[in-house]
């Protein structure tokens, strides 16, 4: 299927044929019909992604500071990659279409095929022939419904926000600031609901085509005597409302809206202007009120809402995101507002491109854009080839799953130059992302069809880098199709799962190697403490840094992340049974309470069956400034300390022993390698699966002691 996407390098704007996107739990598949450009978004995020590195830098500071937050801390080998994963990849554009359904989750039980609908939401209601939408961001239309007119859906649900949150009555007064497209619509909607409207705007072009169609008047922003003639029209008491809806870098708007404003107006910002109004002389005067609209409504960038379909309760949240989509499709099918004029150029979406580069130009004058989709070409759900095929090798991949960690931890440590090496497919949830990894890393297709990796019998080796949900479900299949897997961790996040893999492994007579993302073990320093150590039982104190993640992250959703404990505590509670080469036997474990029940500081006792002992202080309220990890080892009269896989410091009899390297290694590199040269030369799975389901079962233990407040044997 085709595709806008912008390298956000270079700002190009590609049409360009992706795999379809992936139709996950809660979601529909809908072949859009129209997607509407929102000038206003999308034309500053073209013209930015066209602007040099410097000139992008000062567009994004925050940005520019996590870039040198992440070189302090990983080094500049990591943080170029984090930076050109980022600007080397292909960006979807566009969030607001209509279609009809093609397709529906097992879960949805709301659409059915053939529906027709308008769906919102960057990221999902991109400017693609197929796009998948998220229940709660899709609404059902009638059968009659002129699709184009619905395509203005977001952008509807913007204006109609803008207005719930200036909480106006009939007969009142608004003026709205900034006439572009929200701007139109805003004053389409408060005429239908019998408020008169004042529009305001710096383009003539923008006031006579309000003045023609949506407002009682309208005036461009340097009219002399502006204020007066508003306060004329008010009959002296000033707009009840002002909903600025202009994008700007100005204070003017803000200021200008105190003026006109009624004592204890309602001022709401909309677009993207500052707040810094000034005081004097008439914000503090007339107790004037401040609001912000927050996009499409209630529910927007809720991933309980958004992407779990769990709605708000209409007796307590009457207008959600989805519920102002429907009332602005009500108010367009019932042609109480008429919304035709908005639509100046139309072009097919193989002339995309076209569209853009006159948004950025300014080429000629716009307000709204729409892309039509050719919906008589027949279209099937196929892998995208990408580069030619090679000769088969020793080792032949698959990627299921391609986010930054893998882009930036994985993938560069394959082999290129290695001919017994070949990169075959790659799948992720993102088409954009499957191109531009394939491209990037030279494998052949991508795809968004699971049985195109585990069907094919070319590809002997699979690599799961995805949400820790789905890790059970692909480790399994590709054992059960005769692939090695290297799983990212954790292995899985059930104890059902774990015993499901232990038994198929088992069956499989270990013919396909399982090995799971354990990268600390493998690391330079971590080796080297190792060798130093003897055969008698050893102490060690872990010290995870870890930080603080909002409760609402998907780490923290014991359903798709499965907590910290299990998603990445995993990785230090290994390490520890690697260093002292024996089982964990006992655990015993003690969390600060938390009413959210996160259980991300935590500390953890741990007894080996070798009599080594570990103490794993995981903890999330301690400073980021600090490094991460620390690392002590007490051992016949020898200490070792690694700070942050930065330095290794031993200290027994004599001089002490001190390595530093300015990169910090956690071993991916080398891990990666290790699993690669095992499966091309057949020897034992690098990392014994014993030691694998042993430290799988040991988090689930950690649980099991955090919730019944006592130790538990293994």
């Amino acid at each position: 299927m085709e595709q806008v996407t912008q390298h956000l390098k270079s700002g190009e704007i590609v049409v360009q044929e992706l795999p379809w996107p992936i139709v996950s739990s809660g979601m529909v598949l809908v072949r859009n019909h129209y997607s509407l450009i929102s000038a206003g978004t999308e034309g500053s995020t073209a013209k930015t992604a066209r602007k040099s590195l410097l000139g992008k830098a000062k567009e994004r500071p925050q940005q520019v500071k996590q870039v040198l937050d992440t070189l302090k801390k990983q080094g500049p080998v990591q943080t170029y990659r984090a930076v050109m994963k980022k600007l080397d990849a292909y960006s979807p554009m566009g969030y607001s279409s209509a279609g009809e359904v093609i397709e529906v989750a097992s879960d949805v039980q709301s659409f059915a095929v053939g529906d027709l609908v308008a769906c919102g939401g960057a990221g999902y209601a991109n400017h693609a022939e197929i796009i998948a939408v998220p229940s709660n961001l899709c609404v059902k239309l009638p059968e009659d419904a002129d699709l184009k007119r619905a395509a203005y859906n977001t952008i509807g649900a913007i204006a109609l926000q803008g207005i719930r949150q200036a909480d106006l009555r009939i007969g009142e007064t608004c003026s709205v600031v900034g006439l572009g497209l929200i701007g139109q619509l805003t004053c389409l909607i408060l005429r239908a609901s019998g408020v008169k409207v004042v529009g305001i705007d710096i383009n003539p072009g923008m006031v006579e085509i309000a003045s023609k169609h949506c407002a009682n008047l309208a005036f461009i922003r340097e009219e002399p005597g502006l204020a007066e003639k508003i306060g004329e029209f008010t009959e002296g008491i000033g707009v009840d409302a002002v909903i600025i809806t202009a994008g700007t870098h100005s204070l003017d708007p803000v200021n200008f809206a105190g003026q006109i404003a009624r004592k204890k107006g309602r001022i709401v910002i909309v677009g993207a202007a500052p707040t810094g109004f000034d005081r004097d002389p008439y914000w503090y005067k007339k107790e004037l009120e401040l609001r912000m609209s927050c996009s499409y409504g209630p529910g927007r960038y809720d991933p309980e809402y958004e992407e779990k379909g769990i709605d708000y309760p209409a007796a307590y949240v009457r207008w959600t995101e989805k519920r102002n989509m429907q009332a602005f499709q009500e108010l367009v099918h019932s042609g109480r507002i008429y919304i035709d004029y908005l639509t100046t150029h139309e072009f097919p979406l193989d002339e995309a491109a076209k569209a853009y580069n006159m948004i950025v130009n300014r080429s000629e004058p716009y307000l709204g854009i729409i892309l039509r989709y050719d919906v008589d070409k027949p279209i099937k759900k196929e892998p995208v080839t990408v580069n030619q095929i090679r000769p088969a090798g020793k080792v032949v991949i698959a990627f299921i799953g391609a986010g930054s960690y893998a882009q930036q931890n994985l993938l560069p440590n394959i082999p290129r130059n290695d001919n017994d090496v070949i990169c075959v497919g790659v799948m992720t949830n993102l088409g954009t992302e499957s191109k531009h990894v394939a491209e990037k890393f030279n494998f052949q297709f991508c795809t968004s069809e699971p049985s195109d990796i585990f069907e094919n019998n070319a590809i002997n080796t699979v690599f799961v880098a995805t949400w820790h949900n789905s890790h059970a479900e692909y480790v399994k299949s590709a054992l059960t199709a005769g692939k090695h897997v290297f799983v990212e961790k954790p292995l899985c996040l059930r104890k059902e799962e774990l015993s499901e893999i232990e038994e198929l492994y088992n069956n499989l007579n270990h013919s396909s190697q399982l090995m799971v993302g354990f990268n600390r073990r493998f690391a330079p320093h971590a080796v080297e403490l190792k060798e130093h150590l003897g055969d008698a039982p050893i102490s060690m104190i872990y010290r995870v840094n870890a930080g603080s993640i909002p409760k609402d992250d998907w780490i923290q959703d014991k359903k798709i992340g499965g907590g910290r404990i299990i998603g990445e505590a995993c990785h230090f509670i290994d390490f520890l049974a690697w260093l002292c080469g024996a089982l964990p036997r006992h655990v015993h474990a003690v969390a600060i309470p938390d009413p959210d029940g996160l259980n991300d500081t935590v500390s953890i006792n741990l007894q080996f069956a070798n009599g080594s002992i570990g103490s794993l202080s995981y903890f999330s309220n301690g400073s980021k400034e600090m490094p991460k990890e620390y690392i002590e080892v007490y051992s016949a009269g020898l200490i070792g300390i690694i700070r942050d896989f930065r330095e290794l410091e031993i200290r027994s009899t004599g001089k002490p022993r001190r390595k530093k390297t300015f990169v910090q290694d956690k071993g991916q590199a080398c891990m990666v390698k290790a699993f690669i040269n095992s499966i091309k030369e057949g020897g034992l799975p690098i990392i014994p699966t014993d030691e694998i389901f042993a430290v799988t079962r040991t988090t689930f233990a950690v649980l099991e002691s955090l919730r019944t407040h006592q130790a538990v044997s293994l």
